[in-house]
């Protein structure tokens, strides 16, 4: 066990890790963002994603790191670019660490701390009927830590979901892509209205009237909380979009996982409450989630 901000909490992996991972802000100053690419070594295709490839690289020879290649045409590049100099700046031992861009050719490149197993929701579908519900727990206590430093930094996700989070060598999740949804030109992201959002994650006030909050995001941490307990099903799977709007808007909610507990469908209902101000603060979920760690053990 150790204390954390007063609080007591179960030590979930160590303290020290001899692997060579980037120190936090690898080396950069906040106003030295820029990577040169002839630092970059490329490696092995991770997977492609919203933007383009992604591929296992090093930085200087030795730093393992993730590098995305944006391609071109699918995000709005200038907007990002100003972006990621405040991207940098969050640092948090739940968010995936942004360490540099290279804009200065085409692709643009997006460097960022390297996890070993990928994404969470491939990591959950891999690993069926093989996770105890109390790892399933810490996974989003791991992402709840993350979100309720994005929201004291009145920073706004917009595209929070299994698929946007990342497991680490040691079973940590972290946070991805966070702010990147407001770049992406591509249908999946965009209503007749042009606005973007993944709407099978989104509350009623995003897809009527494009309204983005912390509490917004909330609303995404009850589906990806639902993820996470059905192992990686996909949330109203055999709804089209459109429906999902309808269901909602009219009180439809999606059912309680197996895995989970009802005072974990608890924390879900609540995150999907149809008025904003009524839904908890990422802080509130974090203690409620403590709770329920130390009762169901």
């Amino acid at each position: 066990m150790m204390i954390v901000e007063g609080l007591v909490t179960r030590l979930r992996y160590p303290v020290s890790q001899k692997s060579k991972s980037a120190p936090t802000t690898a080396g950069f100053s906040y106003d030295k963002w820029e990577i040169n690419p002839s630092e970059l070594t490329f490696m092995k295709e991770l997977g492609s994603g919203l933007f383009g490839v992604v591929r296992l690289g090093k930085w200087r020879a030795q730093y393992k790191v993730a590098i995305k290649a944006i391609r071109e045409g699918a995000m709005s590049e200038e907007d990002f670019i100003e972006e990621a100099k405040v991207m940098m700046k969050l640092a948090h031992p739940n968010l995936v660490q942004l360490y540099g861009v290279c804009t200065q050719g085409r692709p643009i490149y997006i460097v960022t701390e390297f996890m070993e197993h990928g994404c969470l929701l491939n990591y959950l579908r891999q690993r069926r009927g093989q996770c105890h519900k109390d790892i399933l727990l810490t996974m989003c206590q791991d992402v709840c830590e993350g979100m309720d430093y994005l929201e004291q930094n009145s920073f706004i996700h917009r595209d929070l979901a299994a698929r946007n989070c990342l497991v680490s060598e040691s079973g940590v999740v972290k946070i991805s892509d966070f702010g990147m949804a407001r770049y992406v030109l591509d249908d999946q992201y965009t209503s007749s209205s042009g606005a973007k959002f993944p709407v099978k994650w989104s509350p009623p006030e995003v897809y009527n009237y494009s309204k983005f909050s912390s509490k917004s995001d909330v609303w995404s941490f009850g589906v990806l909380m639902w993820e996470v307990f059905t192992e990686g099903k996909m949330p109203f799977e055999t709804n089209t979009n459109f429906e999902v709007v309808t269901m909602v808007s009219q009180g439809h909610r999606l059912y309680r996982p197996k895995l989970a507990s009802n005072a974990v469908y608890q924390v879900m209902m609540v995150c999907w409450h149809e008025k904003p101000e009524v839904r908890p603060a990422f802080e509130d979920l974090l203690c409620t989630l403590a709770q329920i760690a130390e009762h169901e053990d």
